[in-house]
């Protein structure tokens, strides 16, 4: 099945290096039957509301057959799709439909672990130590002590092993970067590697435009299984993460995707202390695309924003690749939310976020959206007694976990379940009280609403951005304000409370109104000049 693309670029750019993506959590998107999840059909009837929001591609999370342990990134099948979330012949006619309306089609792919659930797992469980199925994964005898085979810790609290049979002191223990239930699996073992491209060549055949990769930098670990020791605060990289011999995988991968038709690509989630680092990942034989999280991950500062947009920019460049950017996503607190805890001034978080967006698509490269931050969404209040995120559960309620972001999205109506579901649906996570104001009917025909913003800032980009160059020329940089040019096209962000001036120009989009040549506090400004 080929693609047919909204936009065929006609200077031989590919279509996802400048693209706007949408990320679908499809558990929370929209739920076509009442059952409380979310599902393909669902998304499917929303995909107008992407067309008219202005996006090229959407991502679909993990559909997958799946005991949902870790929301679907825990597969059993990865031939199929969970009944919760459709069949396959919902999935192919996902895939058509969004092919018809323009966008491109990118599904989540889980390599690091499987279900504990998996036929593999399943089987290497009843296999002897040394067997050929335990070597699919990572199984090893523990210390002398009874302790596990090293100190790794688990992602989601508690340490990364577990005893196959914990009532058996001569049981062997099985590595689980997350979860338990997510064993990972051994990338040394020729049969997982053959097995994968095996995965990848059957949703490229049902008509895929990419992929998103889960954990891309953890595929290998160090064959010894070094312990951390003082490590053990700080794992992005060392015996756990960005092994060398990962980027001999992402090698075979693209292999795959080039000998496919349409341009299929593939993004890598990669968590790095170094854009150095990250950009190998870029070289022009591995992936097309890697998240720059550190944007995500900055404070509400222009000394910030500044710092990771150089460092990006200037260890990218090279590759001949380009920056993928994203605020928010399923694993992080919703940026509004993040900005307005910071801020101290009530609703500041939601002028700060209007801001943001101006930034992140004003840069050379592509932006990542997630569902819901067109609407201006919070994080979420979920009660304890309705969380299943496993970050909540492993660390004793310690940590919050992700449940807040994953709350399902309002469409419609007053009241739960906002027309994500039919009336009297309940949903799998609660929604709050008082939403009524945020959902897509009460926004659509609102000028001044997050969503009307989105809109237009959306179809302002892809009006004046094409042709620009894949780098920017700072303008002005301070403790307060930072300006940028790209050829025709300026962006300007105030930080701060107070106004600031304006560079020469035409404005032509701003999150608030100016003050004659004035931008205020906490604003951003789009000027063609």
């Amino acid at each position: 099945m080929t693609p047919s693309p909204r936009n065929v670029p006609g200077d031989g750019v590919p279509w996802w290096r400048n693209a706007v993506v949408y990320e679908v959590y499809v558990r929370s998107f929209a739920d076509s039957d009442g059952d409380g999840d979310g599902d393909l059909a669902g998304v499917r009837s929303r995909l107008g509301h992407l067309r008219d929001l202005g996006v090229d591609a959407l991502w679909l999370t993990p559909f997958y057959v799946s005991p949902l342990a870790d929301g679907g990134y825990d597969v059993a099948d990865y031939r199929d799709v969970d009944p919760r979330f459709g069949s396959l012949r919902d999935f192919d006619d996902l895939v058509s439909a969004a092919h018809d309306h323009g966008l491109r089609v990118i599904v989540d792919i889980v390599p690091n672990h499987t279900s504990d659930r998996h036929p593999w797992f399943r089987e290497a469980a009843k296999s002897p130590p040394g067997s050929p199925a335990r070597d699919r994964y990572i199984f090893r005898p523990g210390k002398p002590d009874g302790s596990p085979p090293n100190d790794w810790p688990s992602t989601f609290g508690g340490p990364a092993w577990t005893r196959l049979d914990p009532s058996d002191d001569a049981s062997e223990w099985y590595l689980h970067l997350y979860a338990p239930e997510q064993p990972d699996l051994n990338w040394r073992n020729p049969e997982v590697r053959a097995e994968f491209e095996t995965i990848l060549r059957f949703w490229l055949d049902r008509g895929v435009d990419g992929f998103r990769i889960d954990v891309a930098a953890g595929l290998f670990k160090d064959a010894n299984l070094a312990d951390l020791g003082e490590r053990r605060r700080h794992v992005v990289d060392g015996p756990i993460y960005s092994r060398p011999e990962v980027h001999e995988v992402y090698r075979d991968w693209r292999r795959v995707l080039d000998a496919y038709p349409g341009e299929r690509m593939a993004i890598g989630e990669v968590w790095t202390d170094s854009a150095a680092e990250l950009a190998r990942y870029l070289r022009p034989d591995e992936l097309h695309q890697v998240f720059q999280f550190d944007l995500q991950l900055a404070p509400w500062s222009a000394p910030a924003f500044h710092k990771v947009v150089t460092a990006a920019l200037r260890e990218i460049e090279p590759t001949g690749s380009a920056p993928t950017w994203v605020l928010s996503s399923h694993d992080a607190v919703r940026h509004l939310t993040r900005y307005e805890q910071r801020g101290g001034v009530p609703g500041i978080g939601y002028a700060r976020a209007r801001a943001a967006l101006l930034f992140l698509l004003a840069l050379p490269g592509s932006a990542y959206l997630y569902q819901g931050e067109e609407l201006g969404l919070p994080q979420a209040d979920v009660p304890d007694d309705a969380r299943q995120d496993p970050v909540f559960l492993r660390t004793g309620g310690v940590e919050k976990g992700r449940d807040g972001c994953r709350v399902p999205i309002p469409w419609s109506d007053r009241t739960s379940p906002y027309g994500f579901g039919p009336e009297g649906t309940r949903p799998w996570l609660p929604m709050p009280e008082g939403w009524a104001s945020l959902t897509v009917e009460a926004q659509r025909q609102d000028p001044g609403s997050m969503l009307s913003f989105y809109r237009e800032a959306l179809r302002l980009r892809r009006e004046l951005t094409p042709g620009l160059p894949g780098t920017l020329e700072w303008t002005e940089v301070t403790e307060t304000t930072l300006a940028f040019r790209r050829d025709r096209l300026v962006c300007v962000v105030n930080f701060d409370e107070n106004p600031v001036r304006l560079p020469e120009g035409r404005p032509v989009l701003t999150t608030i109104p100016l003050y004659g040549d004035l931008l205020p506090g906490n604003a951003a400004a789009w000027l063609t000049t």
